[in-house]
Formats: C-alpha cells, structure tokens, sequence
C-alpha cells in the first residue's frame, strides 16, 4: 500500500480542507499521515481514517517557529517512510522539497493560497522579499500540484510555467434546508482577522435591520469587540467564539444570510473563493460577497449572491437590506444555492483529485 504524507503549520483539528483531501485519498486505497504542529491549548486529535502527527514545537509564532518547525519536519519526513510527499503552502515547501529529494520520492505542492499575496505578507516588505525568494527559488520544482482557484491556478502558469491542477474547497454535500425557514439573522463564519473588512462591516450594522452572529477568532478579535462597543451595537451584533464544524453547520443552516467580505489587497484577496461562500451556498443562504474574479465566475453561472466592489459601510448596509426586504430577489438566489448544490460539491471535486494523484502513484 502507498504511503502519502501531507504537511501543514495549522491546526490538524479545524483544517477541514485537509480533512476532506486526506480521507478521500484514504477511500482510493492509500495510507495517509497527515503532519502539523503541537501547540498550546489545542483540542485533542479526534479518531480519523488517516494518521496524524502533531510535531512538539519549543516556539509557537515568528520566526523562531518557523526555523524550529522547518527542521522538525525535515527530520521526521526522513526518518519516517512514504512514497508521497505534499507540501501544504509555502511554509511547509523547504523541508517537503529537500525530504523528497533526499529519499527519491515524488512530491507534490498544494497551494491553499496564494501565500505571496497574503495581506500579512504584502504590508510587511522585508517578509515578502522573504516569501517571494522561497516561492521564485521552489514552486518551479514542484511539477505537480494544485491550488483552490482558476485565477491562482493561471498566476503560477504566468510567474513559474506550472501547470498546476484546480482542486476547490468545495464542502460535502448535504440536505440544503428550504429557502425562507430560517430567522432574520445574519451570519459571519471564520476567522476575525485583519482584511476580512469589520472595519467598515460594523459600522454598517447600525442601519441593517437585523442581528449579526459572528462565529469565529482570529487577529482582528479585540478591535472587533472594541468597534462593537463604540457603534453600540452589543445588542444587534454577537461575538458567538469558536465551535466545531458540525455544530456550525447546525447554526448556519438556521440563519437568513451569509457575510463574506474581503478587502482588496494583495492578489491572494482578490482571487480567493474563500470556504465560507461554499458552506452558505450549501446552507441554502444568500449571500453579500466581493466582486472578485472567482465569485463572479461562480455567480455568472449560479446567482447566489450580491456582489458589491467596495466595502464602504454604506454600500453594505444597503445591499444587506436588501436580502433581508426584497423577498422575490431572496428567494431567488435562495433557489439557487439548491441548483448550485448539485454541481458545487466535494464528491464532484475529489473525482480530479484521486485522478491527479492516481497519475503520480500508479
């Protein structure tokens, strides 16, 4: 039986792209580690089909991290037998590339994102002299991988001559609730981090005539709170913490509309599809999103969604009244998302990736 190992920096638990990935390779008849990070305050690993390895890390952020976990990986993948290596991201890329070439195994780079274009990394210009050396010096010698999105999947074939495969983050599918069930009650799922435009989302509430439920944490958390203060809008917009997958689907199936918005900085932005679109659409909600390549693409094909090219308060306010008051155009993109279902979902999506990695393997 071959053997893959998978190789991530984030959370083994809540990555549930990785999830979806290694199980469906474990369904075609392979072995599969997935390898991550051990840190503080983590939940326990829960029973998968696929191992998994939480390496023990001394440092948990920065650069220190990143050169510990760099070499604690390298060592495990040499040390550890596999016929498969896949690097998750450009973090995990150095350690996966030279492991590879080390035991003779083939590899493969599965690009999340395009890390190069990440805001975090676009603001900071020494950093992304960093990140642009390692993407110019290693994606080139990765001949096969793939990446979330058609517009990500062209910028590679531009900047390295890759011709990378594109393998979305499609969820499962599963029975989308009847349109026009659910309360009036807005809903943003993910991480509450810088780029995601609560600046500007916030404000809006105060003229949305309608609560806001925010699952999720991240780096923008405690400005977020600080702006709900200062907008007085404790009773109208909840900061709900983080759950678990399925009990977040639970809560998305019962809400009226999705929120996904995104400032427009750096390519990584502008050509994301970000999960959060896909698990609206197959919760049956509507949703206020960017106008960016990939949504508009998705959109022109199954209407799901307002799109809006800025995210100016006012402009969101609005849009968003108008999923909560125009009840034709609701259940229109609410009839939508059941038509999108059927096309949008991962047993369609695992089909190319088993076939990818069947060419490689076989």
């Amino acid at each position: 039986m071959k053997h893959i190992t998978c190789c991530v920096t984030n959370d083994l638990v809540t990555d549930q792209r990785m999830t979806r990935i290694c199980s469906s390779l474990v369904e075609e008849g392979w072995q599969v580690t997935l390898v991550g990070r051990r840190k503080r305050g983590m939940s326990p690993l829960p029973p998968r089909a696929y191992r998994q390895v939480r390496l023990p890390m001394l440092f948990d952020r920065g650069k220190p991290f990143y050169l510990e976990f760099n070499i604690r990986l390298f060592l495990h993948l040499l040390f550890h037998p596999t016929d498969l290596i896949v690097a998750i991201d450009l973090d995990t890329i150095i350690p996966c590339y030279h492991a590879s070439r080390w035991k003779g195994v083939p590899r493969i780079y599965d690009a999340h994102e395009l890390f190069t274009e990440l805001k975090e990394v676009v603001s900071r210009p020494r950093i992304r002299r960093f990140w642009l050396w390692v993407e110019k010096r290693y994606v080139p010698r990765f001949l096969n991988g793939y990446t979330v999105s058609s517009s990500i999947v062209e910028e590679f074939r531009r900047r390295y001559g890759v011709d990378y495969g594109l393998i979305r983050n499609l969820p499962e599918r599963r029975e989308t609730p009847p349109p026009g069930s659910q309360e009036k009650v807005l809903l943003y799922q993910g991480a509450v981090n810088e780029g995601r435009c609560f600046e500007w989302l916030i404000p809006a509430m105060v003229q949305v005539n309608a609560p806001l439920l925010i699952y999720g944490e991240g780096n923008f958390s405690r400005q977020c709170r600080q702006l709900i203060r200062q907008f007085r809008l404790e009773d109208k917009v909840h900061m709900k913490g983080t759950v678990s997958p399925s009990e977040l689907w639970e809560l998305t199936k019962n809400c009226y509309a999705g929120i996904n918005l995104v400032e427009p900085v750096g390519l990584n932005q502008v050509y994301s599809l970000a999960n959060k679109f896909f698990d609206y659409i197959h919760a049956g909600l509507p949703q206020l999103t960017m106008d960016f390549p990939e949504y508009r693409r998705v959109n022109e094909e199954f209407p799901v969604a307002l799109l809006i090219a800025r995210p100016e308060p006012e402009i969101i306010a609005t849009e968003l009244n108008k999923l909560l008051e125009n009840e034709v155009l609701y259940r229109s993109l609410a009839r939508n998302c059941s038509r999108a279902v059927s096309a949008l979902n991962w047993q369609e999506e695992e089909k190319k990736l088993k076939a990818l990695y069947h060419r490689i393997l076989d």
